[in-house]
């Protein structure tokens, strides 16, 4: 009933400014008149096909697709901040363990340099002392050499001595008690 009340004023505010046109209003010769008809013609069968209610089933459908979508990106934007976190702990994980890594390997340097230092005190050690014993072989092959050569030089000196001493007659006696020597040591 309300509705049938609105139209008449409705239509009765909005055509005042027709009664200013030449004419008879309600004439189909008067072009606001038919303006008029076919505004509320169409305003009625916009009405009759529920056009306002399917815009608004669409714009409703439209703000529900635009609430899901900023749902789907408040979960994803949560998403990706717990797996910036997580990627954020690893990295520290692994940096931590890469220190590990580099401080264990550090100890080990300084402990193979150690025992480098000490393999290789030790292995000049030997080698002085393989040195020292060379020498003391080449000292020792020195003075049994010499010790050789003064024996035969003093046996050649007691045979040039003998010799020029000895007659014939204590050679032959020299021979006699050598081979009673070696006779007596051999029997």
């Amino acid at each position: 009933m309300r509705k049938l009340i609105l139209v008449p004023a409705l239509l009765a505010l909005t055509t005042a400014p027709a009664f200013a046109a030449s004419g008879p209003f309600l004439s189909l010769g008067n072009t606001d008149f038919v303006v008029l008809i076919s505004f509320i013609v169409f305003i009625g069968v916009v009405f009759y096909f529920k056009v306002p209610a399917l815009i608004g089933g669409l714009l409703d459908n439209r703000a529900a697709a635009i609430t899901a979508e900023l749902e789907e990106a408040r979960a994803l934007r949560e998403e990706a901040q717990s797996l910036l976190a997580s990627y954020e702990r690893k990295q520290k994980e692994v940096q931590e363990q890469a220190d590990r890594i580099i401080a264990q390997a550090r100890d080990e340097a300084t402990a193979s340099a150690t025992q480098a230092k000490e393999d290789l005190q030790k292995s000049i050690a030997r080698r002085i002392a393989a040195a020292e014993d060379q020498i003391a072989s080449a000292e020792a092959a020195a003075i049994k050499e010499v010790r050789d050569r003064a024996v035969v030089i003093a046996i050649g000196a007691a045979r040039d001595v003998i010799a020029k001493q000895m007659t014939a007659a204590d050679a032959g006696k020299a021979i006699d008690d050598g081979i009673a020597v070696v006779d007596a040591k051999l029997h």
